[in-house]
């Protein structure tokens, strides 16, 4: 339970600074939004494909592994889209709408998680 409350900060910081965005829209350096998004996807993937096997395993902390990969390579694939998205039209607004995507995504994650360890927590007859 504990760590699907670390993966809830992350989610709160990315939807907390995309509020303070909004109020000054500033586009981002596409090109180095595109190039972090792809090197962040390779390392991503090579780490959800490992974690894929083990995902239905020995309980919610190897869910969680493989839920934080892959919903990483999911965000990685939408910055290198807001990046791309950015050097055609110079807006912030694609940066934003991803940065609030990647919040929702990974804070449903957290939950998913939290819910997970409860569960596991109830079958073994102890308290949360």
């Amino acid at each position: 339970m504990v760590l699907g409350a670390i993966i809830l900060v992350p989610s709160m910081a990315a939807l907390w600074t995309a509020y303070h965005k909004f109020n000054v829209p500033v586009p981002p350096a596409a090109i180095p939004l595109t190039i972090t998004g792809l090197g962040a996807l390779v390392v991503n993937f090579a780490c959800a494909m490992r974690l894929a096997a083990h995902r239905h395993g020995s309980g919610s902390l190897t869910k969680a592994a493989f839920l934080s990969a892959r919903n990483d390579v999911f965000a990685n694939i939408a910055i290198i889209g807001a990046g791309l998205v950015t050097l055609i039209w110079r807006s912030a607004w694609p940066d934003l709408a991803i940065g609030v995507a990647i919040g929702l995504l990974n804070a449903g994650a957290a939950w998913e998680i939290w819910s997970e360890a409860k569960s596991e927590a109830r079958s073994r007859d102890v308290e949360p």
